[in-house]
């Protein structure tokens, strides 16, 4: 393990409706415990050496939050004046996670212990990716808010675009991420689906399937039914 994460958590949460009127989505509750927290202390017991957080929305409450609860550990924030998207989030970040490969996790998903198995498996190789890695859910494992089409299919290990009649898979939210690839787009802000375009049109974007459920807290309707789970 011994890796670096990158948490992605500058947007406005707007499909939480009046719950991110005064508050930056990853700090909402889940069984009273912050999204932002939940996954923090997920990755720690993995064995991630470092975190960086980009924020813009309410930044200074995750600032708040970090030095209260994390002075003593490795996190260090980006802040972004304008919105990045979530290409250039990450590319913008590139300086503080250093040449080797990282991973990247949204900061909406709940990790759950069932997970860590799968996760450890997941970056046993991290450092061999030589693009970006994938984590993906089949639709019976996947909860919360989901699209009414799938995200991706996978061939072997190579990752296409989903097309009708392709089983449901879903992004998880977590990728390994060879950072050279940012090398492949100019712009300063961008969708990192535009990356994985340009992967997949080269056959060079990696995929693996989770095996345990997980949890999407995506919207308004996903917190409310998991907001005590």
């Amino acid at each position: 393990t011994n890796f670096n994460l990158m948490i992605l958590a500058a947007g406005y949460g707007k499909r939480m409706k009046k719950l991110t009127e005064s508050k930056p989505k990853p700090l909402l509750k889940i069984n009273n415990k912050e999204l932002l927290r939940h996954n923090i202390d997920f990755f720690l017991t993995l064995g991630c050496k470092k975190i960086v957080i980009n924020t813009h929305y309410l930044h200074d409450q995750i600032n708040t939050f970090i030095k209260e609860y994390y002075s003593d550990k490795n996190i260090e924030l980006t802040f972004e004046p304008t919105l990045l998207n979530t290409g250039g989030g990450i590319k913008n970040a590139l300086s503080l996670l250093g040449d080797k490969n990282f991973l990247v996790t949204n900061s909406d998903i709940l990790w759950k212990e069932e997970n860590k198995k799968d996760l450890l498996n997941f970056i046993s190789n991290y450092q061999e990716i030589k693009t970006c890695k994938l984590l993906l859910a089949e639709d019976n494992n996947f909860r919360g808010l989901k699209k009414s089409i799938g995200d991706f299919k996978l061939d072997n290990t190579l990752i296409k675009r989903w097309e009708k009649n392709d089983p449901h898979l879903y992004y998880t939210g977590l990728q390994i991420v060879n950072p050279h690839i940012f090398n492949l787009i100019e712009e300063r802000s961008f969708s990192l689906n535009k990356l994985w375009d340009i992967l997949i049109a080269n056959q060079n974007l990696q995929g693996k399937i989770l095996d345990s459920k997980i949890v999407h807290i995506g919207d308004i309707n996903a917190f409310n039914q998991f907001k005590d789970y």
